[in-house]
Formats: structure tokens, C-alpha cells, sequence
């Protein structure tokens, strides 16, 4: 079989793909064949199958492979720069999509859609970042935004800023969610610490902490509120913000 033979095959292969995905969408689609689809945008002319798999006999999962850096996404066999821009660029895409998406919805009604948004945008991370969903007065959702990013502390992460933050979006309360590289869905002691810290610093500037997320290798965050640790929080901090 000549080059343009192989080429021919290669390209009917492909649309056989694309024309799957426009009658039915992702459903039937293995991981590897998203995978092979997502590589032949950045080369087009290039059979992806065996790279596919091959990525994902590297990192186990379609996630972890769209989560892999550049660097390590170049130590698989065929695949180079053009190939890794393809990945980041839709996972980037992805990410803001499901961030504008919850704009102005309701945030007890829209809680898992927030989940699904922080464990797509901060799993996989190499380190820790601090976001925030900032909310109005009536729990609707104003946006998301990074607050921090490395070691996240109490005496590391400034509740000014913070503070800052919210007063700019007119924001009458916030959940906010960090990760845990490790990948650990267990609050540390430091992350109690941390939350009542900000737990007291927001009440004073009028601001509710409604939450505080930690994700991990988990589907859904762990939750502070779902697992009575705020309330605990919120009792044991009552009397100082309300001057007691």
C-alpha cells in the first residue's frame, strides 16, 4: 500500500469518526477513539490510533490524559507539539465553557454543575490553587476566580484579598474550593484552620462562607458543609464575629 493509499484508509477512518459523532454524539465513543479524533486536529494527515492508545496506556484515563503538561505528553511516541496544542486548547475550551455556564444560575440548584467545573478545572494540578465562586443575595452565581496558588495556609492565604475580591463583584456570600494534588478527598488540619480563618475574616466584612471544597481523585468534591464541619465553624466562631 503506497503513501496515498495509507492516506485514503486514514481519512475514511477519520470521518467514519466525525460522522458517529455528529449523528450521536460522544456516546458509543471509547476514550481511545476521542483521543484519536482530539490528536488529528493538531495533525490531520497522520494516522492517531496507536498514539491514542498509547496515551492512554500511559495515564489510565481520558482525564488524566487531557490533564498531562506538554512535557510529558511528548514522551509518548508520536506525539509532538502540535498534538499537545490540540489537547490543551479543548481542555482549555472546555473549562471556560463550563465556567460561563453557571453564571447567574442558582447555587444551591446548580451545586453539583459547580462541582463538575472544580474538579475539571483543578484535578490533575502539580499545585495547590485556591478558587472562588462568588455569589449575590440571592445565591445566584456571579463568577469564579483564582485567588491563590502554592501553598495554601492560613498565615499564606491573605483574606484581603479575598475580601477584595468579593467587594468587586458585589458579592453577598462565596464558596470556595481548593485541591489537593495528592489527590486526597481528607481535610487537613490546616485546611480547617484555613477555613475558619477566612470563615471569621469574610464575617466581618459582611460576607458569607457558605462552603469550602476540596477536590481531589473523587467524581464530587468534598464538602465542609455536607460533612458538618462549617457549621462547626460557623458555632464555634458566632460569638466573636457577632462581638459577643
Amino acid at each position: 500500500m503506497d503513501k496515498t493509499d495509507w492516506q485514503k484508509k486514514g481519512d475514511g477512518h477519520r470521518q467514519r469518526l466525525r460522522d458517529r459523532f455528529l449523528d450521536h454524539g460522544l456516546d458509543g465513543f471509547t476514550d481511545a477513539e476521542v483521543l484519536e479524533l482530539l490528536l488529528s486536529l493538531g495533525t490531520p494527515r497522520k494516522d492517531c490510533k496507536e498514539t491514542a492508545r498509547l496515551l492512554l496506556k500511559q495515564f489510565g484515563s481520558l482525564a488524566q490524559a487531557l490533564d498531562a503538561s506538554q512535557a510529558e505528553l511528548e514522551l509518548i511516541e508520536g506525539i509532538g507539539p502540535k498534538n499537545g496544542f490540540a489537547l490543551h486548547f479543548v481542555q482549555s475550551v472546555a473549562r471556560r465553557y463550563l465556567r460561563q455556564r453557571l453564571k447567574a444560575k442558582e447555587y444551591l440548584r446548580s451545586s453539583r454543575e459547580v462541582g463538575e467545573y472544580l474538579v475539571h478545572s483543578m484535578r490533575g494540578l502539580k499545585r495547590e490553587v485556591l478558587m472562588a465562586v462568588f455569589l449575590d443575595a440571592s445565591l445566584g452565581i456571579i463568577d469564579t476566580q483564582l485567588v491563590a496558588e502554592g501553598t495554601l495556609a492560613s498565615n499564606t492565604v491573605h483574606p484581603r484579598e479575598l475580601i477584595k475580591m468579593a467587594l468587586s463583584h458585589h458579592a453577598a456570600s462565596m464558596v470556595i474550593a481548593h485541591n489537593h494534588p495528592s489527590g486526597s478527598l481528607t481535610p487537613s488540619a490546616e485546611d480547617k484552620k484555613l477555613t475558619r480563618h477566612l470563615f471569621i475574616a469574610l464575617g466581618f466584612a459582611g460576607i458569607q462562607l457558605l462552603d469550602h471544597l476540596i477536590v481531589g481523585e473523587g467524581e464530587q468534591p468534598f464538602s465542609f458543609a455536607d460533612h458538618g464541619l462549617l457549621e462547626d465553624i460557623r458555632r464555634q466562631s458566632r460569638p466573636l464575629i457577632a462581638g459577643e
